[in-house]
């Protein structure tokens, strides 16, 4: 257990007097900024260089393999060493990666793999922040309010999903080079709200280093079929379903927006997921969670569909909307159920598979569409990606009955810590 675990009185506080999840959420939102500037001018960058869809591809590639390299090494790291430190040194990486692209592009660099290389730069920090940052919170509130904290979290998180691509888009076309400065001094701003995080984040009783410790986040998970389930749906359907990185080849060669519209494009997602987070927030133990998250996974598959025949702009950007409001649903139910069925000292590497499969879901599902429109075209790649994450949907329920017959999300912390 943590030093500061939900015993203490500042974890019994209302969300809204809470110092250190206010400092944790201003950092997440700042980080989440930073990441989708990035990629937004990465993505547009890229395409202008070589106009190769596969490199957009690789974009999402370079930033996905070192998450899938390193992420048992970011899983123990975040069970023994204190989570805010690594979230702070984590947002230095990034600085230093958005100065590297920032140098680069301004003096007119003629290839395309130093890009590549930076990214994978970039995607070190992210692996390592983005397991900190899910194992912390349940370190920074009590375990009454968690599911609430987890809302405002990621309508937090898609907040800044929705002002980071528009802020990307608008700089791109603006300031073009200079938009890496801006996300550089955002990532900074990231690190020093991490920074003023007051509670020791060391999990206490560390216990020795051992093979079976670094692997014992997958070994929790196979013994947890409902985890299991969770971490496995979201991989699968966002893997074969995500259409974000094509949105470039959308908005300059289907919808012919150009850059102002490409940014949009990727704020319609958090629109929606925004929208939905605020109204979860509302929520007082919600009821009927496992069918709601098989019903928010259907309407996330059938939305690819609709965007990927779209060739009308507000018909695409409200297929987009509908897309980020059922995955935030998804995202709502999923990251509570993993992190209250989850013992702390094994958070951080049960965080780093499911780290490594929602990286894996997006990076790596970006490359699987920029092969695909490579292969097939830009429309039937994403058709035959949503058609997929619809049979995977239907499989799952079948496949786990378990998460079917989730009521009350609070129940999953009593039934799921008992021994397996």
């Amino acid at each position: 257990m943590s030093e500061d675990q939900a015993t203490g009185p500042a974890l019994a506080r209302p969300l809204s007097g809470n110092r250190d999840f206010l400092a944790f959420i201003l950092s997440r939102m700042a980080n989440v900024m930073g990441n989708q500037i990035i990629t937004v001018a990465v993505g547009w960058h890229v395409y202008l260089m070589t106009g190769d869809p596969l490199d957009l591809g690789l974009v999402g590639l370079s930033q996905f393999a070192p998450a899938l390299a390193l992420f048992l090494v970011a899983g123990l790291a975040a069970d023994r060493f204190d989570r805010r430190n690594i979230i702070v040194l984590c947002n230095g990486l990034h600085v230093a990666a958005a100065a590297m692209l920032l140098v680069y592009t301004l003096t007119d660099g003629p290839a395309v793999w130093p890009i590549f290389a930076i990214l994978v730069v970039h995607g070190t920090a992210r692996a390592f922040y983005f397991t900190a940052s899910q194992a912390i919170l349940p370190n920074l509130v009590d375990p009454a309010v968690f599911p609430k904290a987890i809302a405002w979290s990621s309508s937090v998180n898609k907040a800044a999903q929705l002002i980071g691509p528009a802020a990307g888009g608008v700089l791109v076309a603006v300031t073009g080079d200079w938009t890496y400065l801006w996300a550089l001094v955002i990532f900074a701003l990231a690190g020093v709200a991490a920074w003023a995080i007051s509670a020791r984040l060391t999990v206490r009783g560390r216990e020795p280093f051992s093979l079976a410790k670094v692997l014992g986040g997958f070994s929790f998970v196979w013994r947890k079929k409902i985890v299991l389930g969770a971490i496995s749906i979201d991989l699968l359907a966002v893997l074969f379903g995500g259409v974000m990185g094509l949105l470039p080849i959308y908005a300059k060669d289907i919808l012919d927006v150009g850059a102002d519209g490409l940014g949009v494009m990727r704020a319609m997602p958090a629109v929606g997921s925004l929208i939905v987070g605020l109204a979860l927030t509302r929520l007082t133990a919600p009821r009927h969670m496992g069918p709601a998250f098989f019903v928010s996974l259907a309407i996330f598959g059938t939305s690819i569909l609709v965007f990927g025949l779209s060739e009308i702009y507000w018909l695409s950007l409200l297929a987009l909307g509908i897309y980020g409001a059922a995955d935030m649903v998804s995202v709502y139910i999923r990251l509570t159920l993993i992190q209250l069925a989850t013992p702390d000292q094994m958070r951080g590497r049960v965080s780093a598979v499911n780290a490594v499969a929602i990286n894996a879901s997006n990076e790596l599902g970006d490359f699987r569409a920029g092969v695909s429109a490579a292969l097939i075209g830009t429309v039937p790649a994403v058709m035959v990606g949503g058609a997929a994450t619809l049979g995977v949907t239907a499989l799952w329920v079948w496949l786990f009955p378990e998460m079917r017959k989730v009521d009350r999300l609070e129940e999953i912390s009593a039934r799921e810590k008992s021994p397996a």
